[in-house]
């Protein structure tokens, strides 16, 4: 597959392991805008499904480009596998859908979907992830890959101000979503969020290796900025 360089670059996540960790993670963020602990930080919660993250160019309406993430920095151009996923809007034609956006995403299987492939494959990721590199896209359209939208990089005329607002918009647009996101303030809360996703985790029909925690507020986001491969705000 052809090399790609990615507009925006595919960021790493920091990772909190405790919820000690988590405090550290707001202590940090409210140091770096000089507010003291009663800032209330609004944070957005989505569930990390186990996948192949993919960002999906798309210009005036239309899907253009889609690759991998590679190295972040580089990706591959799986365009002609990923036009296979049902999921995955072709053409788009809302008015507000912006002019060019790379939307970003998971790709993957389905427990139960997988339960059909498991001869083959030893784990619903891999099964996503050698699917999608299959030389030709007939045999990837055999495979019931499924992709959820969770953010986006690089973008012109997008006038949107938080992600949970870009989520819902999302939706509008046609794309799915992780139906367990959530707006949160506090990282009591955070933790309380994590153990209710915990308990019904093998309930869920497809695999999730986290939480991901984004501040809400896109305004900050860019305040924030980012370390070396990871940004300050998630």
């Amino acid at each position: 597959f052809k090399k790609v360089a990615h507009k925006v670059p595919m960021l790493s996540l920091a990772n909190a392991f405790s919820e000690e960790d988590l405090k550290n993670f707001e202590k940090k963020i409210l140091n770096y805008l000089d507010k003291d602990s009663n800032f209330p930080i609004e944070y957005s919660a989505e569930p990390k499904i186990d996948g192949i993250s993919a960002s999906l160019n798309y210009k005036k309406g239309k899907f253009f480009k889609g690759l991998s993430r590679g190295d972040g920095k580089e990706g591959e151009d799986i365009t002609m596998n990923l036009k296979t996923i049902n999921d995955i809007p072709k053409t788009i034609l809302k008015k507000d859908f912006p002019d060019e956006i790379d939307i970003r995403g998971e790709v993957f299987i389905q427990n139960t979907d997988f339960q059909k492939l498991k001869e083959k494959f030893a784990n619903p990721r891999n099964a996503a992830s050698g699917s999608l590199r299959q030389k030709n896209p007939e045999d990837t359209k055999k495979i019931p890959l499924k992709f959820i939208a969770y953010t986006f990089g690089f973008e012109k005329g997008m006038k949107l101000d938080f992600q949970n607002e870009f989520l819902k918009k999302l939706k509008e647009w046609g794309f799915k979503t992780n139906p367990l996101n959530k707006v949160i303030t506090g990282t009591k809360n955070l933790m309380a969020n994590y153990f209710e996703i915990e308990k019904k985790r093998d309930q869920l029909d497809f695999d999730i290796d986290g939480i991901v925690y984004k501040i809400n507020d896109f305004k900050i986001q860019r305040r924030l900025g980012n370390v070396a491969n990871a940004p300050r705000w998630a």
